[in-house]
């Protein structure tokens, strides 16, 4: 058993967990892990069952280490199938490691990947009470918090409707209602759980989670950059079950994980492909450039997108929207500019450029898409989903009025 201080509520010591891809093997292996356990080999020979790796297996998560103190939220963050589901559900107990130890102090709320744990067959109502007896509270203790529950999750007409009914947005209205009223957690898990869901209601969530801080210690999962930035002071970038960079560097973690998601995305995500055979591209160059798979912005600059292309056939005059969004997805500044064509028949090579003002955006990450339309008809001619993602380093916080000079129309959210 780990010492652990009074304040510290987390201790993850080499943790591991590995898989197997194949199902039958995978049963084979539970099976001589099973007897292995019982008579008590995998205890006395953990250095070598516990971290070598059977054909067709491997490593959800390697080597992770941290300790998190009362009053501490840390974020995690990383790609998909990057670990941090196992992880968090290595420390709620669900599953065991193969590797390394846990220790936790005080009780566990927990919301990992949307599933609160409720019967769907049995009403809100029914699962408040079941979810009550599980930790050992009198029906006079849940009634007492039943009105607080069902005030939070703001569901009062669908209470006594089974959770079967109930949408994936209601589902986690409930279970984070049930995780921090009912529960009162020392260390409470969310995964992704505020990815569903109106922004009154995560706005909501975000302020619980702040106010419940100085008496427990959070984890959270999330892709979201300004969540975390909002609630955390601490972050862990998991890579391929690895921690990359752990720490208070907020900016650097997301650096480096948005960077990768750029590199593993490649050059795809900022080619044009034209609807209808109108025209293919030849080269693209973006200002400032791409290095080290991400592009670092600060409030001052501009975005210059370079587009060469060869004519499939006659050109029309063009609208081209290109629109910067935040980490929400939502529209921040949205740039329009109209190019005509003289003589742009098959086979004519021509170039598109796009300037904008300075964007004067808040520190955080955010996406860059481009739209072509037929200036006339404004039929969709092309789509491009992600040219490219930005960073800005320093800005303007949200909500202030933001002056853009141009072409540009700005959304305040």
């Amino acid at each position: 058993i780990l010492s652990m201080s009074s304040d510290v509520l987390i201790r993850c010591d080499k943790v591991g967990k590995k898989f197997c891809r194949d199902l039958k093997k995978s049963l084979w292996y539970g099976v001589k892990d099973s007897v292995a356990d019982l008579v008590g080999f995998n205890k006395s020979q953990s250095d070598y069952v516990e971290t070598t790796l059977r054909d067709n297996e491997f490593w959800a998560n390697k080597d992770i280490s941290f300790e998190l103190k009362r009053g501490e939220c840390l974020g995690l963050i990383g790609g998909n199938g990057a670990g941090k589901t196992t992880l968090l559900k290595m420390i709620n107990g669900l599953i065991k490691p193969d590797q390394g130890y846990i220790d936790i102090r005080g009780r566990v709320g927990s919301l990992i990947a949307l599933s609160a744990g409720f019967n769907p067959i049995l009403t809100g109502r029914e699962n408040i009470y079941i979810n009550g007896s599980i930790l050992g509270m009198s029906k006079q203790e849940i009634n007492a918090k039943f009105d607080e529950i069902v005030e939070f999750s703001e569901i009062p007409d669908f209470i006594d409707a089974p959770v079967k009914t109930y949408s994936s947005g209601m589902n986690v209205r409930l279970g984070f209602a049930v995780a921090v009223v009912l529960m009162q957690p020392d260390v409470l898990l969310l995964d992704e759980v505020l990815a569903v869901g109106d922004a009154a209601f995560k706005m909501k969530c975000l302020n619980r989670v702040l106010s419940m801080l100085p008496r427990c210690s959070v984890i959270f999962v999330s892709h979201n950059e300004n969540q975390v930035r909002r609630i955390c002071n601490r972050v862990m970038w998991l890579s391929s079950g690895q921690c990359k960079l752990a720490g208070d560097d907020i900016d650097q973690a997301f650096i480096g994980y948005n960077a990768e998601n750029i590199a593993s995305a490649g050059r795809q995500c900022i080619d044009v492909e034209w609807l209808d055979g109108i025209a293919k591209v030849k080269n693209w160059t973006l200002t400032p450039p791409i290095i080290d798979g991400k592009i670092e912005l600060s409030t001052s600059d501009s975005l210059e997108i370079m587009v060469e292309m060869q004519s499939m056939k006659k050109i029309p005059e063009l609208l081209v929207e290109i629109t910067v969004r935040s980490a929400q997805g939502d529209p921040i500044v949205v740039y329009y500019d109209e190019v005509q064509f003289e003589n742009a028949v098959n086979g004519s090579s021509f170039r598109l450029n796009f300037k904008t003002p300075p964007l004067s955006l808040a520190a955080g990450s955010y996406s860059c898409n481009m739209v072509m339309l037929d200036a006339e008809s404004h039929a969709v001619l092309s789509i491009c989903q992600r040219l490219c993602n930005l960073h800005v380093c320093s800005g303007y916080p949200h909500g202030a009025t933001i002056s853009i000079p141009g072409n540009l129309d700005v959304l305040i959210i």
